[in-house]
């Protein structure tokens, strides 16, 4: 069954999922002058350009020269978990459920045949206990 790529692709919500809201950063949350430790405007104005500047070119170039050989990469990786899941794991758990099972019907029969004849016994003799109330 061969995946389609979807032609409605979002190219604007690239993580609908919120999955890397954790790597959103921001100049301000990076540098930040306290009051009375200011820098020239256009040194800041500057610092700003060029931190975003370079985040984002360094990001597209990390992105055109890595992001087809990772994505290749992690493809591969989440067949073969498919596949390991598929035709290993889930095979195996059932396998052990099916042993399990038979282990739990001999561990009732051994409980059954040591403890219910000491279980009955206390029962028995603790069956005759009558409690009364004496008013005063």
């Amino acid at each position: 069954m061969a995946t389609e790529i979807p032609s409605d692709i979002d190219m604007v919500q690239r993580d609908p999922s919120d999955l890397n809201s954790h790597v959103k950063v921001m100049f301000e949350e990076v540098l930040g002058e306290p009051d009375g430790s200011h820098s020239i405007d256009g040194v800041w104005r500057c610092a700003f350009k060029c931190f975003e500047g370079s985040r984002n070119l360094c990001y597209r170039i990390l992105t055109a020269i890595c992001a087809v050989p990772l994505a290749f990469c992690w493809g591969c990786e989440f067949a073969f978990l498919s596949f390991y899941h598929v035709w290993c794991v889930t095979p195996y758990l059932k396998a052990y459920i099916i042993n399990i099972n038979s282990c739990k019907i001999m561990y009732r029969a051994c409980c059954s045949a040591c403890c219910d004849p000491c279980f009955e016994s206390v029962g028995r003799c603790l069956s005759d206990i009558r409690v009364t109330y004496v008013n005063q």
